[in-house]
C-alpha cells in the first residue's frame, strides 16, 4: 500500500524554457529547463511503471520516434514507449507533428532523413489548450515551440532522433527507420465523459489518462488498486491528510484514500495502469452513487473489471 507526493525532477533541454511559471517555481537560474519529471519520493522504492511529467518548448523538439514493445525487446530494452499528451498553454503558432503526410517505403524514410528533407514530411497541426493527444510506439512525431505539455508515458528513454535543427546532436537513422510506422498517424478518439469530474482524453494497451475536474468543498474516495498518478493543475485538494497544491502530483498504488477539496475545488489529470477506464478509481462521497454512472454510460463496461494490460503487448 503506497501513497506519496512525488518528488520533482528538472531536466534541462536546448529547446526549454526558463520561466516555468504558473505551472512550477523551479528554475529561474538562466539555464533553460525542457521538462519536469514526477518521481517516487522513495528513491530506493520500485520504478514506476508510468513516466508522468511537463514539458516547456522555447523551441522545436527533434523529429523523433519511440520503438514499440517487440522492436525494444529485440535490441535489449524492456519495453517501448507509447504517450499522450495534454496541452495545458499554447501560443497561437502552438502546433505538433504527428504521422506522415503520406506512406513512404523504408528506402524512402531513409532517404528523407539522410537529406534533411523529413520536416516537410511530417504532418503538423495546430494544438490549443485542453487538448489531448496520443502518441502510440512507432508514431513519427514533435512537439513545437510555445507549448506546455503533461505527458505520461511507458517509462522508458527509447528515443530515436530523425531530425534535429541543426543541434548537432546524434541522428539514429537505422533505428528510426526499422520502429517507424511510415505512414499517416491514428485517428484520434473523441473523449468520453465518465461524469461531470471525469473525461477520459486518451487511452491506450498501456494507460488511461483522465482530466478530472472535483468541485469545490466536495468529497471523494480513491480506490487505487493499480499505479495511479494524480497532477493538480489548479485548485487544490487533501489526500488523507496530505495537502496537495498546483502543480503537484500524487502517486498511489494499492491504496485506498479520501479526497476533499477546499473553496476552490481541484482540476488536474489523474493516470494509471489499464487498458479501459476504471469506474471504482475515483467515485464521489456527495451522493451520486457508482450505480447512476455504470448505468448512465453502459457502452463504457463501467460495471466490468478494468482490463489490465498483458505483458509484452505492443
Amino acid at each position: 500500500m503506497t501513497m506519496e507526493l512525488s518528488s520533482t525532477r528538472v531536466v534541462r533541454k536546448p529547446w526549454g524554457k526558463t520561466d516555468l511559471r504558473p505551472w512550477s517555481e523551479l528554475g529561474h537560474d538562466g539555464v533553460a529547463v525542457g521538462e519536469l519529471w514526477f518521481q517516487r519520493a522513495d528513491r530506493q522504492a520500485p520504478e514506476p511503471d508510468l513516466l508522468l511529467k511537463l514539458l516547456f518548448t522555447e523551441e522545436p523538439l527533434s523529429i523523433q520516434v519511440h520503438p514499440d514493445d517487440t522492436f525494444a525487446k529485440a535490441i535489449g530494452l524492456p519495453h517501448g514507449k507509447t504517450e499522450a499528451w495534454y496541452v495545458l498553454s499554447a501560443t497561437a503558432e502552438g502546433r505538433v507533428a504527428l504521422g506522415l503526410k503520406r506512406t513512404l517505403t523504408p528506402p524512402q524514410l531513409r532517404a528523407a532523413i539522410e537529406d534533411g528533407s523529413i520536416p516537410e514530411l511530417v504532418h503538423w497541426q495546430d494544438v490549443s489548450a485542453n487538448e489531448a493527444l496520443l502518441v502510440p510506439a512507432g508514431t513519427i512525431h514533435a512537439i513545437g515551440a510555445g507549448l506546455v505539455i503533461a505527458e505520461i508515458q511507458q517509462r522508458s528513454d527509447a528515443t530515436f532522433r530523425l531530425f534535429d535543427h541543426g543541434r548537432q546532436r546524434e541522428l539514429h537513422l537505422d533505428g528510426a527507420v526499422a520502429s517507424s510506422v511510415a505512414g499517416p498517424a491514428i485517428v484520434q478518439t473523441a473523449p468520453v465523459r465518465l461524469s461531470e469530474a471525469r473525461n477520459v482524453v486518451a487511452q491506450s494497451p498501456y494507460f488511461v489518462m483522465e482530466q478530472i475536474d472535483l468541485a469545490p468543498s466536495s468529497h471523494w474516495e480513491v480506490d487505487a488498486l493499480s499505479e495511479t498518478w494524480f497532477l493538480v493543475l489548479e485548485g487544490e485538494a487533501a489526500f488523507d491528510l496530505m495537502q496537495v497544491a498546483s502543480g503537484e502530483a500524487m502517486f498511489l498504488k494499492g491504496h485506498r484514500a479520501t479526497v476533499r477539496t477546499g473553496e476552490r475545488g481541484a482540476k488536474g489529470l489523474m493516470a494509471y495502469v489499464a487498458s479501459s477506464p476504471v469506474a471504482g478509481l475515483l467515485q464521489s462521497r456527495n451522493g451520486i452513487p457508482m450505480e447512476v454512472m455504470a448505468k448512465r454510460f453502459p457502452e463504457l463496461g463501467l460495471d466490468r473489471p478494468p482490463a489490465l494490460p498483458r505483458v509484452g503487448s505492443s
